[in-house]
């Protein structure tokens, strides 16, 4: 372990700070090939690459961007479902210098189209899931600035399309058409404070937004990983991947991992309860990461035990798991679950029960390695079993949102999470609130206001609130109330399918509400705002039977 100090921030006494030994994250992927070149690196059921092999790929990937002209710095827009593809791609990415946009597979032409005019990609690479709502993108970005000032159309960029494992369309290019490109090896920037990756999400405040993550974030947050005990990856290891590779937590959390570690990547594009399972059965995995719900999931099957004797480490994060859901699990499966806390902004892992003494029911575990927390409330430290923010440093985190860097960590090097939460004697994290009212489908955040947004975009709808309710599939669920414009003769049945059609255009699948409700309207506080406690309120009572 090495030990250094933050750019910029002077560690107290005793801090530890790591250090990574590269500074491009694509050097991981080379360092790999040259002493494990051999072995298998990553397979998807389609394709299996060897170290060698998707290190070269890389190189073709970096080689074919340049050629189509892209520079230091360009962003790349990836709409890939879990593939051994999406690895390349990023990889070659990275290696040239350039930043990746990863985006969700799921999303529509709405969503597609604020990402890439936001970001300003260059090129934006699909596959025949996605190709639909890309093509849609591209072509409203172009005819948005065909009518368009001179000014906005020499800062708006139309991407170029490449697409792999389906036939293109007239000025696209194939993905075999990329790779064709001279393969010589490609060096990679050395500059680890330069942008690697811009993951959207939503930050503090509720609306989408790019966290901007540098080669040395996400480098840094690998090593502060690879240090938390002995149980932690190894190159013997078989790792299953089906957590989404365009998610902090599947990209750096569980792909870094593996890059660093030189372990084997079972790629999986969904997941699927008996087929997942099947897959690490088949396959001797030995860790397993996973979001909370695909082990509510697993409790359910018969002999799970029998099926998961190949698995020495379970590890969930990315939403909350209440201990009871633990044990049933752990009961179930007769393998220990650890779970751990991280966010977007920390590139993503911020504590582990691996770094524990022994894990607590409803803890999320110890700092990291080189991780600082403090919980504060109205800016003093608090003390004992009283909560408070969630504050977190460390060389870990993001450089602030895209594009002008802004609400980053403070200049102390400190970033207030918006999670509520407290420390006990042991240093261990327990998460009881979120300031945020962020709900966590299936591992994803989904942000209301966002929603709301959209369901307001609806004729007739004059107000919508929306909240977060538990689900036993996917952790928690979406749920709206919409309030109709009077004397519109608008009937609710008919405002419930104008709002869900106008979702199923403009949202990814897990936002779209579960359930929606049309009320005459909405609970309100002594202060005029919108009194979403009650609607919980309503929400647990219907839940009991009793609404």
């Amino acid at each position: 372990m090495v030990i250094c100090k933050t750019p910029g921030v002077e560690p107290p006494d005793g801090a530890t700070v790591i250090r990574p030994t590269v500074a491009n994250v694509a050097d991981l992927l080379r360092e790999q090939a040259g002493v494990r070149g051999d072995a298998s690196a990553v397979s998807d059921g389609r394709r299996s690459l060897t170290w060698s092999e998707l290190d070269a790929e890389a190189d073709r990937v970096a080689a074919g961007l340049v050629q189509l002209g892209l520079v230091a710095g360009y962003r790349v827009a990836v709409s890939l479902t879990n593939r051994v593809e999406f690895v390349s791609c990023y990889l070659g990415i990275l290696r040239a210098g350039l930043v990746a946009v990863p985006l969700n597979p799921t999303s529509p032409t709405g969503e597609v189209v604020r990402v890439l005019a936001d970001s300003g990609a260059r090129v934006v690479i699909c596959e025949s899931d996605t190709a639909a709502a890309v093509r849609g993108a591209v072509g409203g970005l172009a005819d948005a600035l065909a009518g368009a000032d001179e000014q906005l159309r020499a800062r708006t960029v139309v991407p170029a399309v490449v697409v792999v494992d389906a036939a293109t369309v007239p000025d696209e290019q194939g993905y075999d058409a990329l790779l064709a490109a001279d393969p010589m090896a490609a060096v990679a920037p050395q500059d680890p404070h330069a942008l690697a990756v811009l993951l959207y999400t939503s930050g503090t405040s509720g609306r989408p937004r790019a966290a901007m993550l540098s080669h040395l974030a996400l480098l840094t947050n690998i090593e502060q990983a690879a240090a938390t005990t002995t149980e932690a990856m190894g190159p013997d290891d078989v790792v299953l991947g089906v957590l989404p590779l365009f998610h902090v937590y599947g990209l750096n959390g569980v792909l870094g991992q593996v890059l660093r570690q030189g372990a084997r990547l079972l790629i999986q594009a969904r997941f699927d309860a008996e087929g997942t399972l099947a897959l690490v059965q088949r396959e001797g995995a030995t860790i397993v990461p996973v979001a909370p719900p695909v082990l509510g999931a697993w409790a359910e099957l018969s002999d799970v035990a029998g099926r998961l004797t190949s698995v020495r480490l379970v590890v969930t994060g990315a939403g909350p798991m209440t201990p009871e859901d633990v044990r049933r699990f752990e009961t179930a499966a007769g393998v220990q679950v650890h779970q751990g806390y991280g966010l977007t902004e920390a590139a993503p892992a911020v504590t582990s029960t691996l770094m524990s003494t022994e894990p607590k029911p409803g803890s999320v575990g110890k700092a990291l390695p080189g991780v600082e927390l403090r919980v504060l409330d109205e800016g003093h430290e608090v003390e004992g079993a009283d909560a408070g923010e969630v504050w977190v440093r460390g060389g870990n985190l993001f450089d602030g949102y895209w594009p002008d860097a802004g609400e980053g960590p403070d200049a102390d090097g400190w970033y207030a999470t918006g999670d509520v939460g407290y420390l006990d004697a042991d240093g261990d994290l327990f998460l009881v609130d979120r300031l945020k009212e962020i709900v966590i489908v299936s591992g994803f955040n989904v942000y209301p206001s966002e929603i709301e947004d959209v369901l307001a975009e609806v004729d007739g709808v004059v107000e919508a609130a929306v909240i977060g309710v538990p689900d036993p599939e996917t952790g928690e669920a979406v749920v709206a109330y919409v309030v109709t414009e009077p004397h519109q003769g608008l009937d609710d049945a008919r405002v419930a399918e104008q709002v869900r059609a106008h979702c199923d255009r403009r949202l990814a699948r897990f936002k779209q509400p579960r359930d929606l409700h049309v009320v005459t309207e909405l609970p309100r506080s002594v202060t005029g705002k919108v009194a979403k406690g009650r609607l919980r309120a309503t929400e647990q009572r219907r839940a009991m039977g009793l609404a």
